[in-house]
């Protein structure tokens, strides 16, 4: 069987030079093997991905699964891996089996994903914020993640690195806020209080569980970062922005993250904080990566959150 491999993940392939083109061109062998070795009928390549090829097959007892190959340099034996076995399905999807030379996964099926399902912004937050308090849970003894503080100062370099190599595509206050605040939670990082996050909890990695019964949904692709329950919050607080540009954006973030605060009973603050550092950032990389219109209306919400944001001047 011949595979189409989706263009994202052809790209990323090339990128790791000679070594991709080797992994693109033995992709099919890869995957014959491990449907040998594993019992599996492989079914249709899935599309979407970035990293990794996915492939829809059928195990040996009946079960639908899903079996997810990274291309070279995506590690899905780093933090992704780990934090999947940590959850042990719950919160996260399950994984099966997992072969950690060819970099690969056997995982649960899951159905669409939740961007697909045509619900209300605020019922996808609402879905998310649900699958976050099943999913938080202290990392497994022994295994090493990211910090909040760690995660602080690599979003303030990278901030300030673009903000300058990109010629200042947004407000020298906002790029100031973005650095104050994460400097902020760096300082607030408190192991008694972490827990293992997703690192991207947003509607694209929030898949819909098959079967009966109330709606679920579970998580995939996690970064794994050991970091306060804000963080996973800030996530939902850059996304969707064309809703925030249809109205007030000022109103319309504090309304989402009250939204989040009492979803989750976590405190709005550092929601706010990690939202804003975390829509700065993306729209710094979106400008770099190419993705004009979005960079634009990601760094017009940050400067018009930071503009609200600042002190009124004595005697104003």
């Amino acid at each position: 069987m011949t595979f189409q491999v989706p263009e994202f993940v052809r790209l990323k392939a090339l990128d790791e030079g000679e070594r991709g083109q080797t992994w693109l061109d033995g992709l099919d062998d890869l995957l014959g093997g491990l449907a040998r070795d594993w019992g599996l009928a492989l079914g249709r390549g899935l599309t979407g991905g970035t990293e990794a090829f996915v492939v829809e097959v059928l195990t040996a007892d009946g079960r639908e699964a899903v079996l997810k190959v990274g291309v070279p340099g995506s590690d899905l034996d780093g933090g992704e891996l780990r934090v999947l076995t940590a959850a042990g399905g719950r919160g996260y999807v399950e994984v099966f089996r997992h072969d950690r030379p060819r970099n690969a996964m056997l995982l649960e099926r899951l159905g669409p994903q939740l961007a697909e399902l045509g619900l209300s912004v605020d019922a996808q937050i609402e879905a998310i914020c649900t699958t976050l308090i099943e999913a938080w849970r202290p990392p497994p003894d022994g295994v090493v993640f990211m910090t909040g503080a760690e995660k602080a100062s690599s979003l303030a370099e990278f901030i300030e690195t673009l903000f300058v190599e990109l010629g200042r595509p947004c407000e020298e206050r906002t790029a100031e806020m973005a650095l104050d605040f994460a400097e902020q939670r760096r300082r607030a990082f408190d192991p008694a209080k972490a827990v293992l996050a997703h690192g991207d909890a947003h509607a694209w990695n929030t898949l819909l569980v098959l079967g009966d019964g109330p709606r679920r949904y579970k998580f995939v692709d996690p970064d794994g970062v050991f970091i306060e329950p804000a963080y996973d919050l800030g996530i939902p607080m850059r996304e969707w922005g064309a809703e925030l540009l249809a109205g007030d954006p000022v109103a319309l973030g504090h309304r989402r993250c009250r939204q989040l605060a009492a979803l989750t009973g976590v405190a709005p603050e550092p929601i706010w904080q990690w939202g804003f550092t975390e829509r700065v950032s993306t729209g710094l990389l979106c400008q770099k990566i190419g993705m004009n219109t979005e960079a634009r209306d990601m760094l017009a919400i940050a400067d018009a959150w930071s503009l609200a944001g600042l002190p009124k001047k004595r005697g104003a």
